[in-house]
């Protein structure tokens, strides 16, 4: 843990060095405190020496307003350094989040990486805070005020070399249990923000299907789970402090009652004993202190080890070594030709898992146009994700003008090839920012034939602000044909050299499909297109039809020879066209 603060405080180690510094001054003033005190009780009032009485409260009052100048600058240090800390290792998580791959993602789930990137690191935040704080006062106070204990008078400080230790042990044992607490606590944050997080992605579904009790009752049995969690956790914090309680008021009374006798004996004076119980308070206290921020450093050790679950994974899919790549300028010109060899490919990892595909051998030519069609769950979009790499295939290879894609950068493999998902994502902003993430670079002239291209011109002017129409978060504001048209004009917009699209135009017409189908053709002639959809009428006019069936290619021709002679295609139709009757 230690070691992802200090890579982390870049650009604020001097705050994280300057706040210790000023809270050492912050305790050497406080220290002082009770020995001029002392020397009041003792030596000024005994003597009636008025002056020196004002002299000694004067230099009081100054200690004291150094004290609390100190404690402010300390803090004002620590903030920046915890705060500078938490921004730096939130966007290195995010950056590390950005490298990962599909499977990677799913290997985490969403809801553990935000709660990871939030909730984990404002817990890392806070122990810094302390750590630079309480961590440094504590000792310095426990040691300082102990030796000064021990000078004043050694066999009463005895009793605190009794009592400290048996504090310790009790914060050690509570330590040790709440370790694994706290790393449940964690998963069960994690846990709620995925019920939360799908709740609000699917609110139509809930309300459509009239389910608000059914997932009212699940989120609060996450919420219970969590709150069980917590109370457990917080059943063993708060047993320390009636402890560190019993301690410091025992220590107290064996001072008082010892230190009363040797009064009485005229052994030692009146100002030493207060200055004694001064210091017994500060050094109590100062264990106690030190319990709080170990209980939180407990919590902050079990967010540290999920942190670094996700900064020490090494993504699925990454490029190869620089001295294993092709050059750029080695890289094969962007003509579309796509190639599979053979491809097999499961979603497990470390090879266990059934195939989802097997033994996929197929080419598309450049400039073709090739649809995918098949049941539900037939690997359809597996093969096509196989392309860009969002995953990589376990068996075979997939090839790109003629270079495996594993060869290829990222970067300049996913810059060839143009893609609209199944699930259709738009992000807040304009649509004029979500069209141009297909190429920031775009000419409004090229944006607009874009939009045309895609068939989204007229709605998009039908609207008040036009372009610059705001989309809220996920594009709920436009229709799902909407949608599907905004991110098949983004795709375009790229220009790319393979297009694929994933069941993209399922929520468009037949008429609209149609005149999207026409400007392929028109406009991204020499763009190579691959399709999957479930509607025949989308697929008939493709140069090839894959049929996939249990992972497997089960035919494959134009839509005349499927129809002719492949019993699934021909199962496909006629339920198409019953439907159609019907």
């Amino acid at each position: 843990m230690l070691s992802l603060f200090i890579t982390h405080l870049q650009g604020y180690k001097r705050q994280a060095v300057r706040s210790p510094v000023f809270i050492t001054l912050e305790v050497i003033c406080e220290l002082i405190l009770p020995l001029i005190m002392a020397e009041i009780v003792d030596v000024a009032i005994p003597a009636g020496d008025t002056a020196y009485i004002f002299r000694l409260g004067a230099v009081m009052l100054a200690l004291s307003l150094l004290s609390m100048a100190f404690g402010v600058l300390s803090a004002k240090y620590a903030t920046f350094a915890s705060q500078g800390f938490g921004a730096n290792l939130r966007q290195c998580l995010f950056d590390k989040v950005q490298e990962f791959s599909f499977a990677d993602i799913d290997r985490f789930s969403s809801a553990s990486l935000i709660t990871r990137m939030t909730n984990d690191v404002n817990a890392m935040t806070m122990m810094l805070n302390m750590g630079l704080r309480m961590l440094v006062r504590a000792p310095v106070m426990l040691i300082a005020a102990l030796g000064i204990s021990i000078s004043i008078n050694p066999r009463l400080a005895v009793v605190l070399l009794v009592v400290i230790p048996l504090m310790i042990l009790a914060i050690g044992i509570l330590m040790k249990i709440c370790t694994k607490l706290f790393e449940v606590m964690q998963t069960k944050i994690d846990g709620l923000n995925n019920t939360l997080q799908e709740n609000l992605v699917a609110i139509r579904v809930v309300k459509a299907f009239v389910r608000e009790d059914h997932e009212r009752k699940k989120f609060q049995r996450s919420n219970d789970e969590l709150m069980m969690a917590g109370l457990n956790v917080g059943m063993k914090v708060i047993a320390i402090m009636p402890i560190m309680m019993l301690a410091m008021n025992g220590a107290t009374v064996a001072v008082l009652y010892l230190g009363g006798k040797m009064v009485m004996a005229e052994g030692f004076l009146l100002g030493d004993l207060q200055a004694f119980i001064n210091y017994i308070f500060q050094i109590l206290m100062s264990v106690m202190m030190v319990a709080m921020a170990l209980l939180q450093l407990t919590r902050a050790q079990a967010c540290a080890h999920r942190i670094n679950e996700v900064l020490s994974a090494e993504p699925s899919v990454e490029n190869k070594p620089q001295a294993q790549r092709p050059a750029q300028d080695e890289l094969p010109a962007p003509r579309g030709r796509v190639e599979f060899r053979d491809v097999s490919f499961k979603y497990a990892r470390a090879g266990t898992g059934d195939d989802v595909l097997s033994q996929i051998s197929f080419t598309v030519e450049p400039g073709q146009f090739v649809a995918i069609v098949g049941g539900t769950g037939t690997g359809k979009s597996s093969l096509v994700n196989l392309i860009p790499r969002f995953y990589d295939v376990t068996g075979g290879a997939v090839l790109l003008d003629g270079l495996d894609v594993r060869d290829y950068p990222l970067e300049q493999l996913r810059d060839r090839i143009g893609m609209v998902l199944q699930n259709n994502v738009l992000f807040t902003g304009t649509i004029r920012e979500n069209l141009l993430w297909g190429r920031p670079d775009a000419t409004e002239e090229e944006m607009i034939q874009a939009a045309k291209d895609a068939q989204a011109y007229d709605f998009i002017m039908g609207l008040p602000d036009g372009f610059d129409t705001m989309l809220t978060q996920g594009g709920t504001n436009v229709s799902g044909g909407q949608k599907q048209r905004l991110c098949i004009a983004r795709a375009m917009l790229r220009k790319p050299a393979v297009l694929i699209l994933d069941d993209s135009t399922s929520a468009v017409d037949s008429a609209t499909e149609a005149a999207i189908r026409q400007s392929f053709a028109s406009n991204l002639k020499d763009t190579t297109v691959i399709i999957i959809a479930q509607r025949i009428s989308s697929v008939q006019y493709a140069d090839e039809v894959l049929i996939l069936d249990d992972g497997r290619i089960a035919g494959r021709g134009t839509h005349e020879q499927l129809l002719a002679g492949n019993a699934i295609y021909q199962e496909i139709y006629q339920s198409q066209q019953e439907g159609v009757g019907g």
